[in-house]
């Protein structure tokens, strides 16, 4: 798990890792009718009940990931067992997990993306719980009418999941450290940035909400100083471009006075460098240029020379005093009107694309691997399923798992890996020797 330092009274926690494991079916019931009159009652064993689900779903309520700082393993309950007289088992409550607006699930180990949560409510079922195990009553047929056997509960799934949050914000500001985003974002809403005297200013990113006239508003997200380099990861690199991703359009701070002995020129042309390194998307976004510090200037060429070089570029510069709050004002209504364009593109855009859920890609059916003791090792999901499931204490559940083994084709599978009389196989925790 990765933090940042407290702003305040809070913690802004972009990533998280948990484990999850979604409920086992319950046991199948094993079990005769007994009346009065009828000496041999059939099978009257009912199914269990299936697990809970473990499911995210995405609310705006929350703004960090800080509740995983405290708890990391998530259990859903199991199904409750199958009853004598066909009464079946309950089915568990699922478990569902809240995350922010803006969470990207990820499989911990390979790092694949198996969900982006950007809707209010958006739902991703992240582990099925098991099915109930069948009762003996579904093993009645006219050549077996008393089948003693019963299923046992499908176990649940368990895995370990990667979540890291992107900033759901309609407006990011960016820029090199020390050029006054702290400052605009705190003279135009209640946020307080937490500023060090270093050139890492920002430590996390902070969301503030701007109130215009007519009950207008709009969130900004005041983000981590970018640097030369930062898409390559350096000094707080990829921290900062992570969260720039999810905003609308772009406020593009500059220092035009130079106080810190850089050329404004300069830092914009290294900074939309390092957004198209970083991501083909980011430079497509609007971006509006602010010269901030104006009133630092002692004559009016610099601020002349780096509009007439923005304006070269098609970019309209906005000349502000974060500290006095000169130009303020239109920079404000500016930033309002863009992203009422760029909303209306967005939904019309959005009318047409399928809620993004990534599809798991099938896997090999069944596969074969030697351990380091030589023994065959079977894996796959339907064959794991089957032995989890297996009452192998019982001759005729042994008998039914034979059948379907051969159903299965799995003797020819192992020979094929090179498996013969006598080999080790082993599937989960249950090992046999393998016979032709």
């Amino acid at each position: 798990m990765r933090c940042y330092r407290k702003d305040g009274d809070h913690m802004f926690i972009d990533r998280a890792r948990i484990l999850i494991h979604s409920g086992t079916g319950g046991n199948g019931m094993s079990s005769f009718r007994r009346e009065k009159y009828v000496p041999k009652g059939g099978p009257s064993g009912g199914d269990g009940g299936r697990g809970g689900d473990v499911i995210l779903v995405a609310t705006s309520e929350l703004n960090t990931l800080v509740d995983f700082r405290y708890r990391r393993i998530f259990k859903a309950a199991a199904g409750e067992s199958g009853k004598s007289s066909n009464k079946y088992g309950k089915n568990a409550e699922d478990l569902y997990i809240r995350v922010p607006l803006g969470t990207v699930v990820q499989e911990d180990e390979s790092g694949k993306v198996l969900a982006d949560l950007v809707h209010e409510g958006q739902e991703y079922i992240a582990a099925k719980g098991g099915r109930g195990g069948r009762g003996n009553a579904k093993f009645a047929t006219s050549a077996n009418r008393a089948p003693t056997f019963a299923e046992k509960g499908e176990p649940g799934e368990e895995k370990w999941l990667r979540l890291e949050l992107k900033v759901l914000a309609d407006v990011g500001i960016i820029g090199y450290p020390s050029v006054g985003k702290s400052s605009l974002i705190r003279k135009v809403s209640g946020a307080k940035p937490e500023v060090a005297a270093y050139h890492f200013t920002t430590l996390t990113p902070i969301l503030g909400v701007v109130e215009l006239s007519g009950g207008r508003t709009f969130v900004m997200a005041d983000i981590p100083g970018l640097i030369e380099g930062a898409s390559e990861g350096v000094g707080l690199g990829h921290n900062f471009l992570r969260h720039v991703e999810r905003t609308k359009i772009l406020v593009h701070v500059v220092d035009v006075a130079g106080t810190e002995g850089r050329d404004p020129l300069e830092d914009v042309e290294i900074i939309n460098t390092e957004l198209a390194l970083y991501s083909d998307v980011l430079p497509q976004k609007r971006q509006i240029i602010v010269a901030n510090k104006i009133d630092m200037l002692t004559e009016t060429e610099p601020l002349t020379k780096f509009t007439e070089a923005m304006a070269a570029k098609g970019y309209r510069v906005f000349p502000i005093s974060a500290l006095s709050g000169e130009g303020i004002a239109p920079l404000l209504e500016e930033i309002w009107t863009t992203l009422e364009t760029v909303r209306a593109t967005e939904t019309e855009t959005e009318e047409a694309l399928p809620e993004v859920i990534y599809e798991e890609v099938p896997e090999a059916e069944f596969t074969v691997t030697r351990a380091d003791d030589a023994a065959f090792v079977l894996t796959g999901k339907r064959i794991e399923k089957l032995v989890a499931m297996t009452n192998f204490d019982d001759e005729h559940s042994l008998l039914r798992f034979q059948k379907i083994w051969g159903y299965m084709e799995l003797d020819a599978l192992l020979k094929k890996h090179g498996a013969r009389d006598g080999s080790t196989v082993r599937i989960g925790e249950l090992e046999f020797e393998f016979k032709e």
